[in-house]
C-alpha cells in the first residue's frame, strides 16, 4: 500500500469515512470483517467491537487489544492491492536468503517500513509490472465459497 493518511484508533473510529469498516454481524461474511474494532472508553481503557479478533462469546481478547493497540495509528490508502490467498509469487530479489539481507515480505501479521532505498525502488517497480490494485482475492482462511469484493 501507498499510505495516504496516518491516523489515530480514536480518530479512525470517529471519522465518518471508516463507519462502514466496522464489523457487523449480522451482515455478509465479508461486512462480518470490518477492523474498526477500537476505541476508547471515557476512562482511557480500550475497547474492542464483537469481531473476529474478540472471543467466541463476543468479549474483547485481551491478547488481540494489546497486539493490535501497542502503536496508537492505523494506515489509510486508496492505492493498495490486496491478494489474500492468492498472492503472487514474490520475485527472489525482494526476499531475504540471508540474516543480513531485507526481505520485504513479514514473517507475521503486520508490517515493516525499515527498508533500504534500493530496496523500496525494487518493490515499486515489481508491483507497477504486476499491474494489479484493489481487492484481488478473498483471504486464505475464509470457506470456499464466500464472496468477497
Amino acid at each position: 500500500m501507498r499510505v495516504d493518511e496516518i491516523l489515530s484508533f480514536e480518530e479512525y473510529w470517529s471519522d465518518p469515512r471508516f463507519q462502514r469498516k466496522r464489523p457487523n454481524l449480522a451482515g455478509s461474511h465479508k461486512m462480518a470483517f470490518g477492523d474498526n474494532i477500537y476505541h476508547r472508553s471515557s476512562d482511557g481503557a480500550w475497547l474492542q467491537l464483537d469481531s473476529h479478533h474478540s472471543l467466541h462469546n463476543g468479549s474483547p481478547n485481551p491478547k488481540n487489544v494489546t497486539t493490535d493497540t501497542r502503536v496508537d495509528r492505523v494506515l489509510a490508502s486508496k492505492e493498495f492491492v490486496y491478494w489474500g490467498g492468492a498472492r503472487p509469487r514474490i520475485p527472489s530479489q525482494l526476499r531475504a536468503f540471508g540474516a543480513d539481507e531485507e526481505d520485504v515480505c513479514s514473517p507475521t501479521q503486520g508490517h515493516r517500513c525499515r527498508f533500504s532505498d534500493e530496496m523500496v525502488t525494487a518493490v515499486v517497480w515489481w508491483l507497477e509490472e504486476v499491474d494489479q490494485r484493489g481487492r484481488q482475492g478473498r483471504p486464505g482462511q475464509w470457506p470456499q465459497g464466500q464472496v468477497f469484493g
